[in-house]
Parts: structure tokens; sequence; C-alpha cells
């Protein structure tokens, strides 16, 4: 039987929190108790949790004409409960609840809840003819959610949560930062994963991307996947060297354990004449140098983004074209429809320099959370763990370091309530060469319950047993002494390259 046939049957299945759950039902909220033994998908890999009988609320949220914010709730019985509420993030701009995250943490013993923010689907056009669509996927949609799945949890078990934890990764880590930026009385604790929080400079960086690599339309691009190995191979190549002595960890280790201080020349790669192998023609080393640098307002000359770091390049393409039109950017909806320039618009037109700074004015106080002042959230006492990989080509980790720097310069004593990890070989979230499996939500339990602050992560590849520590930034893992294959074998110690990330912010 699939989950979501479960779930429907479940109404229908006697449990002893039965009548506690169905009391939750309202207006535009079911609640239907899920029978023990369910089992739920915890993603592609096939694998599954099963589940204790639990308390499934779903509801609807309308706080002004034209939104509609979907939301789950899921309530583990009241003697398995732990006192924890667990909200987790959205990925991109889909609406996709991640439902094997909820399970793993009802199995723990927590509350836990995610959106759809507002809408269906998974691209921008969700937005056409309906505004409040793109307020309630900036921030309301998180925040109400948040504010009614705790008041559900605290009417069901009779008494409120005594932690709260919200926990997201890429766009579910720009949540992660609007809450503690906007609403800091919600959670607890926040696991903010490479957060897409600076969301309008990261699709103008998108749009450099394609633009760079299109400059002519109807014409082939520039750089293809072949292309963009090759340019990583080069990176690797230039700056593995430092891996073992002053990037930390091992000089056998495939990625770049300190690309922050690597600087690729792309012009190596350039075609010579009679030459034979694999190289560059002087348009497309013209392009991977634009690429390595990021866009500039052309009559400023000033940085308007952030390029991505070297060992990510070969998955640059995955947004810089539509997959389903190619000669199309990615996320161009976004510009057509979020920012109003309306479907006529053409990416070759786009000024650096104007554009881009309308583009800020209207939807940056919607959408980006960039604002440095988490005051409100360290006085009541939150705890902020942030993590972002060194090789991912989605959200540049210049973006992040250059926010938390933001932060530095008007907070004391940082480390004592805030902490990012920089992860060395992992892409996106997750995968890559490196070692990337980790246990954040544990870490932030820790640090709120017990005053345990982490002064390393300790992670391991996608396969094998091998281990090594995630240290705060600015510090890299070195190895002392012992098997190289164990993190006990490592200490951190600054520096990491401090890199001119010279944040393009809000000018």
């Amino acid at each position: 039987m699939s989950f979501a046939k479960a779930l429907l049957l479940a109404g229908t299945v006697a449990q002893p929190a039965g009548d506690r759950c169905t009391a939750l039902a309202g207006a535009e909220r079911t609640a239907a108790a899920v029978p023990a033994g369910t089992r739920v998908p915890t993603g592609p890999s096939g694998g599954a949790v099963s589940l204790s009988g639990f308390c499934r609320v779903e509801g609807v949220l309308r706080p002004v004409a034209g939104s509609r914010i979907g939301y789950q709730l899921w309530l583990p019985a009241p003697g398995k409960w732990t006192g924890r509420f667990q909200m987790f993030g959205n990925g991109g701009y889909s609406a996709e609840l991640p439902l094997g995250q909820m399970a793993a943490a009802v199995a723990r013993g927590s509350a836990a809840i995610a959106t759809d923010t507002g809408h269906s689907g998974d691209d921008p056009d969700f937005a056409r003819g309906a505004p409040e669509a793109i307020v309630d996927w900036g921030w309301r949609g998180v925040h109400l959610s948040a504010v009614e799945g705790q008041r559900l949890t605290a009417r069901y078990y009779g008494r409120a949560a005594r932690y709260r934890y919200f926990a997201g990764c890429s766009t579910g880590g720009h949540q992660a930062m609007m809450e503690a930026q906007r609403f800091p009385d919600d959670f607890d604790g926040i696991v903010a994963g490479a957060p897409g929080a600076n969301r309008v400079t990261l699709n103008a960086a998108f749009l450099w991307q394609f633009v760079t690599n299109n400059p002519t339309p109807g014409r082939p691009p520039l750089l293809d996947a072949s292309d963009l190995k090759l340019l990583q191979d080069h990176a690797l190549a230039t700056c593995h060297t430092a891996n073992g002595a002053a990037a930390g960890g091992l000089a056998a280790d495939g990625w770049l354990n300190d690309p922050l201080g690597c600087r690729p020349d792309p012009a190596a790669l350039l075609c010579r004449p009679g030459g034979t192998g694999d190289c560059l023609t002087a348009a497309q080393v013209q392009a991977a140098a634009a690429m390595y640098r990021g866009a500039t307002d052309p009559r400023t000359g000033k940085r308007v983004t952030l390029p991505w770091l070297p060992g990510s390049e070969a998955g640059w393409a995955a947004y810089w074209a539509d997959p389903r039109q190619p000669d199309q950017p990615a996320r161009a909806n976004f510009w057509r429809l979020w920012t109003g320039y309306g479907d006529r618009w053409q990416p070759s037109k786009f000024d650096w320099g104007r554009d881009l700074a309308a583009a800020r004015t209207r939807l940056g106080p919607v959408i980006d959370a960039v604002d440095p002042d988490l005051d409100g959230f360290r006085r009541r006492g939150g705890r902020l763990l942030q993590y972002h990989g060194l090789a991912d080509p989605v959200v540049s980790p210049l973006d992040t370091i250059a926010y938390r720097d933001a932060v530095a310069r008007r907070t004391p004593k940082l480390s004592a309530w805030n902490r990012l990890f920089l992860v060395p070989g992992m892409g996106h979230c997750a995968g890559g060469p490196g070692f990337w499996r980790f246990d954040a939500q544990t870490a932030i339990e820790r640090w709120v319950e017990q005053g345990q602050a982490p002064d390393r992560l300790v992670a391991g590849q996608a396969a094998g047993t091998a281990t090594r520590p995630l240290c705060p930034y600015p510090q890299r893992a070195r190895f002392r002494a012992g098997p190289t294959d164990a993190a006990d074998s490592f200490v951190c110690e600054a520096p990491l390259s401090r890199a001119s990330a010279g944040t393009p912010r809000r000018d």
C-alpha cells in the first residue's frame, strides 16, 4: 500500500489518542490518526521509516485575500513525544513537503511540520496573477505555519514545546535565515545549509552564467559539460598541492580543501596553433574568465554578483539554462513575472546596473534574507548552525561567508551562538567526493539543550567508514597523527584563506 493511500485510510483506524487527534480538526483543517507500521519513504535511495501511530493534521491558512498556505503537522503519540517541535524547509521553488524528513523526526519523538509555502508546482510561474504567492514563498508561509503548528502542538499535548527547531538547506537554508532575521521568537535552534538567502542576486548570478555562455542568441553555447569538466580538472591541478599542507586535509584528497585561496587561470587552457588535446578557444577562455569573476556593473566596474569557487565548475550547467528550454536561462519566469519585466523580456538586454538595482528594490524587502542584524535572535538565546559545501555549484559559499562576516562586524563573540562549517568537497547540500555526511540536528540539539557548542562536526563520505572533522570557520582540519581515516587524527586550527568576497549585497 502506498503511503498516500495509507494516510487516506488512517482516519478509519482507531488509535489510543484518536479522540485527542480528531479534536484538532477545524473549518480548514483535518486531523486523523495514522496507524502504527505505516512506512514513509526517506528518499530516492529506497529507504523508508516505519512509524508508530501518530496524528496527522493537514490545514490551510488564508491570512490575506489571494493567499492559501498549506501545511502538514505530524504529532507522535503523547507518550513518545520528547517535547521537541521540528520544522523543515523546502527546496527551490517547490511546494513539495519533505515527508521523509518529517517521518525521521517523528520516529525520534519530535512533532514535525512543513508547508507548501502557499503554492503548488516548482517553477516561479506560480506567481502569475498571484502576487500574494510571492510573499507567501518569501516569508509568510513558513512563519505562519510555524506559529499555527506550535499552537496545535500545545493543544494536542496540553503543554507547549520545550525546544523548537528549524532545519533546511538551499531554499530551506534561505527560509532558516529569514526566520532568524524576521521572526527571532519562532525557534530556539536553527540549522541553515547553503542558504540561497540573497535570492535576487543569486538569480542574477545564474543569469550572468547564461548570458556569458550564450553571447549570440540562436547560436550554440560556448561551453558545454566537457569544457566545464576541463576547467574543474585544471583548477584541481592548479591548487591541489595545497592539500595536506596550507589547505589542510590530506595530500591525496581528490578535492580542494581550501578553494578560497585558489586562482586558476583559464587562459592556460587556450588552444595553441598545431596543438592537440583538450583545450579552449579564445571565446571560451573569455567566457570562463568572466564566470570566475562574477557580473559587474558596466558603468561603475563594481562586481554585483559573487562567483562560484574553483572545484565546482562541473556543476555550473545545472542552473544556467532551463533544461526544458535550453535557449532560455534558468528561472526565466523569476525575471518575467516576479520583477514585472514581462513575457517579452530578453536576457541579452539585461542591464547589470539599473535592472538588477530595480529588482533588488522591488523584491529584496520580500524575498531577500540579508539583514546582518540578528540581535533579536541572539538576545533571546537562539543558536544558529550554518554549513556550506565548498564545491557547491548552485549557491556560492562566498555569499554565506560574506553574510557571516557582516554579522561578525556588528556582533561581538559571534561563535558563542553562531557557527559556520564549510565542507570541503561537498556539492549543493549533499554529495561530492568529500566528507559530507554529518548530523547537524544532534549538534544543534546539544547546543540548545545542553549548552554544548559544536567545536567540530564528525563527517563521513558517501560510502565507507572513514571520518574527518568539519571545522568552524575560519578553521580547517589539519592531520596531526594516527590513522588517516579517523577524525580524531585531525585538529581544527586556523586559518583557511580569507577570500575577498566583496559582497555585492544592497548597494
